[in-house]
C-alpha cells in the first residue's frame, strides 16, 4: 500500500505550530512545572538513598519520609551556618556606616569641584530621580514580587511533589510503558535509566563544582586579608546554579565589602581578579572536566536553552536550563526521527566530519 508523503512546508508548519503552542504552555503553566522539575530532579537524585533504605527494610512511605527530613536538615543545616555568618557582620556594622558615610562624603565633593553642583543640589536632584524611578518602576516592582512570592508558596509544595513521585514511581512507569506501547518495555526502561543517570550525574558533579569553588574562593579571598572568606567564597560558589555568570555575580559583594573595609582600593581589584582567574578555571576546566564528561552538550545549545528557558522561567528557567537540556537530549538520541537533533545538542568536539 502507498503511503503518502506530506509536502515539506506542511510538515514544517505543524512543527512550528507545535513549538508555538508547547512553548505558550511552558510559559502559562510556569507556576505548576517549576516545582514540579524542581521535585523531579531532586527525586531521581534521592532515588538511590531512598532504594538503600527500602533494601535495609524500611516501608516505602517511611524510607521516603527519612529521605526527606535528612535532606530538609542538611539544608536547614546549610542555612543556619549562612544566618551565623550574617550575623557576624553586626560586629563590623558600625565600621561599615561610617565607611559609607565617608565614601558618599567624598562622591559629594569630587562632583562638587568636578561639576560645580553644591551638595544642596545634589540631595535635591537625587530625590527627584528617585522619585521618578519608584514612579516609573512600581508596576514592575510589583509585579516582580508578586511573582517571586507565587513561586515561594509554590516551592513550598516541593517536598509533597518528591514524596508522591517517589511513592508513585511503579506507578509512574507503567504510565511510560501505556504511553509508549508501540515501544518495548525495555526499550523504555533504557530510556528512564539514561534520564536518571544523567540527572543523578549533573547534579552530583554540580554538588563537586560547587565545593571546589567554594574552597578556591575561600583560599583565595583569606590570602587578599578579606574577612568573612568561608561567607563570601561559598555563597559565591552556590551561585554557580546560575551558568557562565553565577560567579560573577557572587564576586560583587565581597569587590564591595573590599571597597568599605579597605583603605586601599587594590584590595577591590585584587578580589575582582581572583574571581575572574576562578572563573576562567571553572568555565574552562572544572565544569568541563566534571560535570561535561557526564553531560554532553556543546556550548552553543547550553546558552540558547539558558537564554530560552530564563525568558520562560526567569531564574528558575537558569538553574534547570542545563539538566533539562540533558533530559532532552536523552530523549532525541533515543527516537529515530530525532537523532540528529540529539546529535546538534551533542559535544561538537568529538563529531566527526566526513571527509
Amino acid at each position: 500500500m502507498k503511503t503518502f508523503q506530506q509536502p515539506f512546508t506542511t510538515r514544517l508548519a505543524y512543527v512550528l505550530i507545535s513549538l508555538v503552542i508547547i512553548t505558550y504552555g511552558l510559559y502559562m503553566l510556569k507556576d505548576l512545572l517549576i516545582p514540579l522539575t524542581f521535585a523531579a530532579i531532586l527525586a531521581l537524585l534521592l532515588l538511590p538513598v531512598c532504594q538503600l533504605l527500602e533494601k535495609w527494610g524500611f516501608t516505602r512511605w517511611l524510607a521516603i519520609t527519612i529521605t526527606i527530613l535528612i535532606t530538609i536538615g542538611v539544608l536547614l543545616s546549610l542555612f543556619y551556618l549562612v544566618y551565623i555568618q550574617i550575623m557576624d557582620f553586626e560586629e563590623i556594622l558600625p565600621q561599615l556606616t561610617e565607611k559609607v558615610e565617608k565614601l558618599y562624603f567624598d562622591v559629594q565633593i569630587f562632583i562638587r569641584k568636578n561639576f560645580h553642583i553644591t551638595r544642596t543640589q545634589q540631595r535635591v536632584e537625587g530625590k527627584k530621580y528617585l522619585t521618578e524611578f519608584l514612579k516609573n518602576n512600581s508596576d514592575i516592582l510589583g509585579s516582580t514580587l508578586s511573582t517571586t512570592t507565587g513561586l515561594l508558596g509554590n516551592l513550598t509544595l516541593i517536598p509533597l511533589y518528591i514524596f508522591l513521585m517517589l511513592l508513585y514511581r511503579d506507578f509512574i512507569k507503567v504510565f511510560f510503558y501505556k504511553a509508549f506501547k508501540s515501544v518495548s518495555s525495555h526499550r523504555v526502561n533504557v530510556v528512564l535509566k539514561k534520564i536518571k543517570n544523567v540527572v543523578i550525574d549533573y547534579m552530583v558533579g554540580l554538588i563537586m563544582v560547587i565545593g571546589i569553588i567554594g574552597i578556591l574562593n575561600t583560599v583565595g579571598l583569606s590570602l587578599l586579608g578579606i574577612e568573612h572568606a568561608i561567607f563570601f567564597g561559598f555563597l559565591a560558589s552556590f551561585l554557580v546554579l546560575l551558568p557562565y555568570i553565577g560567579i560573577a555575580i557572587g564576586s560583587l559583594l565581597p569587590i564591595l565589602f573590599a571597597l568599605i573595609t579597605k583603605d586601599n582600593p587594590l584590595y577591590a581589584v585584587g578580589v575582582a581578579s581572583l574571581f575572574a582567574a576562578i572563573q576562567f578555571l571553572e568555565g574552562n576546566f572544572i565544569t568541563p572536566y566534571i560535570v561535561g564528561s557526564k553531560v554532553s552538550i556543546n556550548s552553543m545549545a547550553a546558552i540558547i536553552a539558558l537564554i530560552v528557558f530564563s525568558s520562560l522561567w526567569g531564574m528558575s528557567g537558569l538553574v534547570l536550563a542545563l539538566p533539562l537540556t540533558a533530559i532532552i537530549k536523552v530523549i532525541f538520541d533515543s527516537v529515530e526521527g530525532l537523532k540528529p537533533f540529539g546529535f546538534l545538542l551533542g559535544d561538537a568536539d568529538h563529531a566527526d566530519v566526513p571527509k
